[in-house]
């Protein structure tokens, strides 16, 4: 009896410890869910103001994703806008452009070009907007149509029909290489007409003649095995070498945020550089986020447009102060805007590094 007593004080005794240790075991338990909870909740408060801290950024292209913009996507994939705090969103132009869009504040960069910025810059119709970075150091446009045609220099489009989009810089830039080949542009066909599919269009015989950019639709026409003939405006007269495509800004939004422009100024650099060094790896790059492009034709234009970025400048994004205003000097003194032209209109170099 005194040995089962005994026994039962024991295990009486051992049901306590037992009871006190998994009460301090229920206790420990509790208070590393307790600290598990608010080192977790911690945490997503410090994300959650790492992210608040992060500047939304929208980017207006000026066309469908294509080689003018692989710099960007190249800087979004690898993640350095992240990293630099910037929230980039990408987006395709409304009908009315991305200048529109940048001018009215509701967006904060886009992509434009020198003559078509002009009169967004100056004139009683001006909005707050300026160019602050050259995607490609010269202009590669100039006037492509089929080999054989008689149009492999400007003089040759007397009879022939161009497409044009009706505006006054374009049409006076079309006249001044013709006239300067000695040619009469009176004797030129201009066809009102937006041309969407080049290789069709010229095969068909809709037009004989149309405006491009050689890094993208003049290797489109090689890709499809369309022989052409091509020449450059900047090849003509050099006062067409003025800078387009160029990435624009809000005026307003950059003053009040000058820090975070040429943030994002530099990560573009870095994007627009890297794929410089690595072209095959930037299309790539740009084919994921736009599969819907040729490969082949991304490939062959990366190779061409990555030459175009920096050219022989060495600092990324620059524009010549000289240059830009050559081009719009005379497009003042040829009566092609209404308006006064200061100097050194529409365009800054002041964020760049």
């Amino acid at each position: 009896m005194k040995n089962i007593k005994k026994a039962t004080a024991a295990v009486l005794a051992c049901s306590m410890l037992l009871a006190a240790a998994a009460g301090c075991g229920s206790n420990s338990s509790s208070k590393a869910e307790s600290t598990g909870k608010s080192t977790a909740d911690e945490a997503s408060k410090a994300t959650k103001d790492s992210a608040a801290k992060k500047t939304d950024i929208t980017f207006v292209l000026d066309w469908t994703p294509n080689t003018n913009h692989t710099g960007l996507y190249v800087a979004q994939e690898k993640g350095w806008f992240d990293e630099a705090g910037i929230n980039l969103k990408i987006e395709q132009p409304p009908e009315d452009g991305a200048e529109m869009l940048v001018g009215a504040g509701k967006a904060q960069f886009g992509v434009s070009f020198q003559d078509y910025l002009l009169p967004y810059v100056a004139g009683d119709n001006k909005m707050p907007i300026e160019a602050v970075a050259a995607l490609e150091q010269h202009n590669t446009s100039g006037i492509i149509s089929l080999k054989g045609k008689g149009m492999d220099r400007p003089k040759g489009l007397e009879g022939k029909k161009y497409a044009t989009w009706d505006l006054p810089i374009e049409q006076g830039t079309l006249k001044r290489v013709v006239e300067a080949d000695g040619g009469d542009f009176d004797k030129v066909e201009l066809v009102p007409s937006t041309v969407y599919d080049l290789v069709s269009t010229l095969e068909s015989g809709q037009v004989d003649a149309v405006w491009i950019y050689y890094g993208w639709d003049g290797i489109a026409t090689e890709v499809a095995g369309v022989e052409t003939d091509y020449f450059a405006f900047k090849d003509i007269d050099p006062v067409f070498d003025y800078y387009t495509p160029v990435v624009v800004g809000n005026t307003d939004w950059m003053k009040a945020n000058p820090e975070v422009t040429k943030k994002f100024l530099s990560v573009a650099k870095k994007g627009y550089e890297y794929a410089i060094d690595h072209p095959d790896e930037a299309a790539d790059i740009l084919l994921k986020y736009a599969p819907e492009l040729s490969g082949e034709q991304v490939k062959k234009s990366q190779e061409y447009v990555s030459k175009q970025y920096k050219a022989e400048v060495e600092r990324w994004g620059y524009m010549d102060p000289e240059r830009w205003n050559a081009f719009y000097k005379w497009v003042g003194e040829n009566g092609l805007f209404e308006a006064e032209i200061p100097e050194n209109t529409g365009f800054t170099n002041d964020y760049l590094e």
